[in-house]
């Protein structure tokens, strides 16, 4: 008898936590902490802003400074091209390949 495992439908490890957190029905969650993580690295405000909520395609994000509040409103569209290009880029973010998850940015 050999001691070692039959490997049975061997897939990457990201692969199996996509159809895990699909599973679990977890998506809705997990893809909003997604587009948070996103948002914190593409606009460089992480540590300014208060407030994020996502929903139905509209990133809503409170910022405690007005003045960086300004400068992000006059890059808006930028930030967002960059923001669906990262999250093109991760392969944990469970979205659909004909469209980008944030169609509006909104800054209060």
């Amino acid at each position: 008898m050999s001691s070692r495992i039959a490997r049975k439908n061997a897939q990457p490890l990201v692969e199996v936590l996509k159809e895990m957190i699909l599973e679990g029905k977890a998506s809705g969650t997990h893809n909003s902490y997604r587009i948070f993580a996103a948002w914190d690295s593409v606009s460089g405000a992480g540590p300014y802003t208060i407030k994020r909520f996502f929903r139905d395609g509209k990133l809503y994000i409170t910022l405690s400074s007005s003045v960086i509040c300004s400068q992000l409103s006059m890059q808006k569209d930028v930030l967002l091209k960059k923001l669906n290009a990262a999250l093109e880029g991760d392969e944990l973010f469970i979205g659909s390949a004909t469209e980008g998850p944030v169609k509006e940015l909104i800054l209060k």
